[in-house]
């Protein structure tokens, strides 16, 4: 394999360490962070992502690929959430030398993704016997995207970061609508392997890598102007508040009656359609609320015509605790109120698991072991429009809500118009996850062409259209209300119908392309001997 004309003359070089190579992924992992927001620097994780394959298709042997993909992810997570350490340390009392340590283990551990994905991909290269073509924009890519896919499911996932994000603004993100962000991921990673081809001594796969690309950004600048989903309704307005409670104080019974007043007094303040407070804005369960607190809110929405949804615990029957958004509506009697109940929880946040409790016994932070909402759950009437929540982490997992919407429009049922994001970040302090979560949830708008509202502690809060642009924005680190007008859409994306499918089924193709390839070479070589 060659990328440029050697003097045939010149003394050989040494080959290159692994080590070193490894050295070389681990700071192109590190540098692709700047690929997504607050930054939006889109083009450096294509850029990355080539300089990861080179060295892939430049290693030694197939464990030595495992290597190189292992330290490219490495650099990668641990520089993107790094802010797990503020949760840990500044607020779970963690001591710093072992926070730091946590942080670097999760790094370690998602390594294992692109590790095997490395390694399958350079251990397929030697089974087929495949061209540099067939590696750069069939295999490599396929295996990047298959492995990134594995890991938003696995042991129930850990998304954050997916390649796909960092395109929500690149011309890239008009095909997030037909096959969502791991299809993103995939072409992010078929766009870099093509500009490896850039370099290849044959002419003709140079200008077919280049007509390709352009071809492929073209489509995808097309695609932005296509519209999938269609206004439903009248338009409802909106308040989400921002309470600004810092992190020391929420969970402390000393401020928890103040937080009450204080956010009864935000809701109370003006009527709209619907009114949001962020996730656990109210950390105690209904029944142990001061008397006549949700009644009094109940009167508001009654005499005011409002919707309010509140983040609180709730607790059933069974005596099971729930991370849920209550829903008080204006002809709502006291209780039952509408519920939503979290389905898709935090490790170590929300649940323990097993084996790891001594682990979460050397935090500080309020932990429960609670219990998952079902995976399909009815949306919440405001006025003309169907509003469906989802709590906090929950956004990173597109496929669960196009699901909801998918599993409504089978039944015949109306999907919700409207996506409601409630979150808590000030776990993670002033640093980077707020808007990596805000990037998140546009990407929710573009998945299922409907608009996204955040109501959040410390920020983002934030209203999205249905085209994934952030159009009302709060300061974050503040407290206060955002009022918009939010229209309501309605219609499916091909990602609602087929969630990831589409992906999936264009990563076998591309496997299956490349193995007939590769046979076909291995046909030829035999014939030829």
């Amino acid at each position: 394999m060659r990328f440029r004309r050697v003097d045939p003359n010149a003394p050989p070089k040494p080959p290159r360490s692994t080590l070193s190579r490894m050295l070389i992924a681990a700071v192109a992992g590190a540098v692709a962070v700047l690929a997504f927001a607050p930054f939006g620097y889109w083009p450096l994780q294509i850029i990355s992502l080539a300089v990861l394959f080179y060295q892939v298709l430049r290693a030694a042997d197939i464990k030595s690929s495992a290597r190189i993909g292992w330290a490219y992810s490495f650099g990668w997570c641990g520089a993107g959430t790094h802010w797990l350490y503020i949760s840990m340390h500044r607020y779970g009392d963690m001591a710093a030398p072992i926070a730091a340590i946590a942080v670097a283990l999760l790094a370690l551990l998602m390594g294992i993704y692109v590790a095997l994905a490395m390694g399958a991909a350079a251990w397929l290269r030697k089974r087929w016997v495949l061209s540099l073509p067939a590696m750069t924009l069939l295999v490599l890519p396929a295996m990047w995207s298959l492995f990134e896919w594995t890991r938003g499911w696995l042991f129930t996932g850990f998304p954050w970061l997916a390649t796909g994000y960092a395109h929500n603004t690149s011309p890239l993100g008009g095909f997030a609508p037909i096959i969502g962000s791991y299809g993103l991921g995939w072409l992010a990673a078929l766009s870099a392997g093509a500009l490896l081809l850039l370099t290849h001594p044959l002419p003709r796969t140079r200008w077919a890598a280049l007509g390709g690309v352009l071809a492929l950004y073209g489509a995808g600048i097309g695609l932005r102007h296509v519209d999938w989903t269609h206004a439903v309704g009248r338009p409802i307005t909106v308040r989400l508040l921002q309470g600004n409670v810092p992190q020391q104080q929420k969970f402390d019974p000393a401020f928890v009656l103040g937080a009450l007043r204080m956010y009864q007094q935000a809701i109370t303040s003006a009527p709209a359609d619907l009114i949001a407070t962020p996730e656990t804005a109210v950390t105690v369960l209904p029944q142990q609320l001061p008397e006549g607190y949700l009644e009094g809110l109940g009167a508001f929405a009654q005499q005011s015509g409002s919707t309010l949804l509140v983040g609180m615990p709730v607790l059933d029957e069974e005596r099971r605790f729930y991370n849920a958004a209550v829903g008080i509506t204006p002809n709502a009697t006291p209780g039952p109120y509408y519920q939503y109940r979290k389905h898709h929880l935090v490790p170590f946040g929300e649940f323990v698991p097993p084996g790891l409790h001594w682990f979460v016994a050397m935090m500080a932070i309020p932990l429960g072991d609670m219990g998952r909402g079902a995976r399909v759950q009815p949306p919440l009437q405001v006025r003309d429009q169907l509003v469906l929540p989802n709590i906090c982490y929950e956004d990173l997992f597109g496929e669960e809500i196009a699901g909801q919407l998918a599993n409504a429009h089978h039944h015949g049922k109306q999907s919700a118009s409207v996506l409601l994001n409630i979150s808590n970040l000030a776990w993670f302090g002033d640093s980077i996850a707020i808007p990596q979560h805000l990037q998140i949830s546009q990407m929710r708008s573009l998945e299922t062409g409907r608009p996204m509202l955040r109501a959040t502690n410390t920020g983002a809060t934030a209203v999205i259209d249905g085209k994934g642009l952030v159009v009302n924005l709060l300061p974050p680190a503040r407290q206060g209300a955002l009022a918009a007008t939010v229209q309501g859409m309605g219609g499916m994306t091909p990602y609602i119908l087929y969630g990831n499918k589409l992906m999936l089924g264009l990563n076998a193709l591309a496997l299956l392309a490349a193995f007939l390839l590769g046979r076909r070479a291995r046909k030829a070589q035999a014939t030829a001997n």
